[in-house]
């Protein structure tokens, strides 16, 4: 098997266990890219992210580009005689030059089971739908979005119990093993890829501000789905008495309708030692872990006590525009 010349483009954490498998294996990685450090956080300081921090340990080279189409970026890797380029969550499609700069293509690994939830937010979407299964799958990367022939891929099922983030780190680390038999495959010549079915093709759209946003007039299940879905990042929220408040966890849903009774979705119902029970579309909700703006994150019975809820008390989940 022939030793590739690797350059690799990521930036979040998903992209680090791809990292370490490539460092430890027979191919060179010459260099790597990530998108240019933007300020984070309440101070609004520059932060490393996670790949330029993992380039840093290990002493390798890594490019930060604002232009990817640009003279300079491209005689970059041109200098690098890339025999193969990888990216892994890096959030942009590659212009046709750099897709036809190494000899053997630029592959991705996209954490879905492709051609299913394409595009930028796969992990978080499948959870919010409460889809049976998710997946990885190494493509080459074409002038379409998350369109190219599939290398290879690997179905993984999806528990009810499942955050977005449990399956983000699941995905993270059996993608990465997916990804270097797929090199693997490449530099031995043995790789067959096959064409997706277009026809099949659904669409993760991005996460938008009006998605963290609980509607307590839905069913329990969708909500139930949306607050693990947004967890750990960025968090389904509700409002009490204006202020909002984010709610981390909640148990999974029995049903349990409000036949006969005339209850408002977003009505608090009870209170338990660590539960606040919520009216909701076709029943109740129990909510478990919460977070107040500016506070840590508790259970619901010392966020009750804190904050003196009382069955009767709306949370507000509703924007009045939808009222």
């Amino acid at each position: 098997m022939k030793s590739l010349r690797i350059i690799f483009m990521g930036t979040p954490e998903f992209a680090i266990p791809s990292l370490d498998l490539l460092k430890l294996s027979e191919h060179k990685l010459v260099a790597l890219v990530s998108q240019p450090d933007r300020p984070a956080g309440r101070g609004k300081k520059i932060r490393l992210n996670p790949v330029k921090q993992w380039a840093e340990k290990s002493n390798l080279e890594i490019f930060q580009p604002f232009d990817f189409s640009g003279q300079t970026f491209i005689s970059w890797l041109e200098e690098k005689r890339p025999d193969l380029i990888i990216t892994v969550a890096f959030g942009r499609i590659l212009p046709p030059r750099i897709l036809e700069l190494p000899n053997l293509g630029c592959i991705n690994l996209h954490a879905s089971y492709l051609p299913e939830y394409r595009g930028a937010a796969p992990i978080h979407r499948a959870v919010i739908d409460g889809a049976p299964y998710s997946g990885v799958t190494i493509i080459f990367m074409s002038s379409e979005l998350d369109a190219g022939d599939i290398i290879m891929q690997e179905k993984e099922e999806i528990s009810f119990y499942d955050t977005a983030g449990m399956l983000h780190d699941r995905l993270a680390n059996r993608g990465a093993s997916l990804l270097m038999k797929s090199v693997d495959a490449l530099a031995s010549g043995t790789a067959k890829p096959v064409p997706q079915d277009h026809s099949m093709a659904t669409y993760a759209e991005p996460l938008q501000p009006m998605d963290e946003e609980l509607d307590w007039r839905k069913r329990a299940a969708e909500l139930y789905n949306r607050i693990r879905g947004l967890n750990p990042y960025p968090g389904a929220y509700t409002s009490y008495q204006g202020k909002r408040i984010k709610v981390w966890r909640a148990a999974p849903p029995e049903r349990e309708l409000m036949q006969g009774k005339q209850v408002e979705p977003g009505t608090v119902i009870a209170l338990g030692d660590d539960s606040l029970k919520v009216a909701v579309g076709d029943g109740t909700l129990d909510l478990l872990d919460l977070q107040p703006a500016g506070k840590k994150k508790m259970d619901a019975g010392s966020f009750c006590c804190g904050y003196r809820i009382r069955p009767g008390d709306m949370l507000d989940g509703v924007s009045e525009s939808e009222k």
